[in-house]
């Protein structure tokens, strides 16, 4: 059985000193865990990045100069080979708590308790992270300051929990086996969305889910979409508009895609390409094809997924629609 303790070992010494650091330390900080070509994909606006220099730069150096008395609060902190390329990775998922004391990306400061919500994935080879992606939910936040830059979404957004079972760090090895069907299991699920997008079915019945979901699934979604419960609210609060708004839906596969224990993680960049025909988060429809980079975690309870928590770059998706949701506020705002 392949152990994963030294990976997790090191992603836990590299959180530590990241929550010690400083703008001013933080470049040497990521330079002693990474290689000189660390490559990492940064939702936008920060992009992706090549070297610890740059991944500073772009979001480490703004982050902790305009957030103090940051804590890392993990819920899920999962490892494993990914099936996609058999590189072994760490996903760390759960929330930034602090203040916002300084503008951040424009934005008014707060002074009060704020959560940034985010999910890490780590590639590790010989003892050194080689590449990174981090989503986060920017509109969380804005959320969190008064900002509300779409329309009325069609679940609910909070402070989402971690998993409803309190079992999501596992710092220790898992049976394999367990891993194994969970990965087949979240697979098994991919493939069914795969063939619906192939069939053009954009309302398919509550039974369809049922056969990888259990009734009372919670679907976590990224604030502009919001939280669903249950899969009759979940079809009608975030399928049915996800399908029904959006055409020409292709799924691009993933960078990483594995399970340790209960739990399973994936992200792509991006995982799909799809064309607005109206109505999806509010929006009016376009022509352009345009692609959507997701990340998915998710928690298997007995034969069935239970929770799965999502965060989509809604800000590059709108983005390459020519909305900069960042730059309008700023300048609705004046700043």
């Amino acid at each position: 059985m392949k152990s994963y303790q030294d990976q997790k070992k090191l992603i836990l010494s590299y959180y530590d000193e990241i929550e010690g650091a400083n703008e001013d330390n933080i470049v040497k900080v990521i330079q002693k865990y990474t290689v000189p070509n660390f490559h990492w994909y940064g939702v936008f606006p920060f992009n992706e990045q090549t070297g610890a220099e740059n991944v500073a730069e772009a979001f480490w150096i703004p982050f902790l100069s305009s957030w103090t008395n940051l804590q890392r609060r993990q819920d899920i902190f999962i490892a494993g080979t990914s099936e996609v390329d058999n590189t072994d990775w760490v996903i760390s998922m759960g929330h930034f708590m602090g203040f916002v004391d300084n503008e951040w990306l424009g934005f008014p400061t707060n002074r009060k308790i704020t959560f940034l919500r985010y999910a890490d994935f780590n590639s590790i080879e010989n003892g050194k992270i080689v590449k990174s992606s981090f989503f986060c939910d920017i509109i969380s936040v804005m959320n969190q300051l008064g900002i509300n830059p779409l329309p009325t979404q069609t679940g609910t957004s909070f402070i989402y929990p971690g998993p409803r079972t309190h079992d999501g760090l596992l710092f220790y090895p898992q049976d394999p086996n367990e891993s194994k069907i969970t990965l087949d299991l979240v697979n098994r699920m991919i493939g069914a969305l795969t063939e619906l997008n192939k069939s053009g079915n954009d309302h398919p019945s509550p039974d369809s889910l049922a056969k990888t979901w259990h009734d009372d699934m919670i679907w976590y979604g990224p604030s502009g979409i919001g939280a669903s419960y249950t899969i009759p609210r979940y079809q009608k609060q975030h399928q049915y508009p996800f399908r029904n708004g959006l055409k020409d839906k292709t799924f691009n596969g993933h960078i990483c895609r594995f399970a340790e224990g209960n739990y399973a993680g994936f992200f792509g960049w991006p995982n799909l390409t799809n064309t607005p025909k109206g109505g999806f988060l509010g929006m009016p429809a376009g022509e352009k094809s345009i692609d959507m980079r997701v990340v998915d975690i998710y928690r298997r309870q007995g034969e069935k997924l239970s929770e799965n928590w999502v965060i989509i770059d809604i800000p590059w998706w709108l983005k390459q629609q020519g909305l900069d949701i960042f730059e309008r506020t700023r300048e609705i705002i004046g700043k």
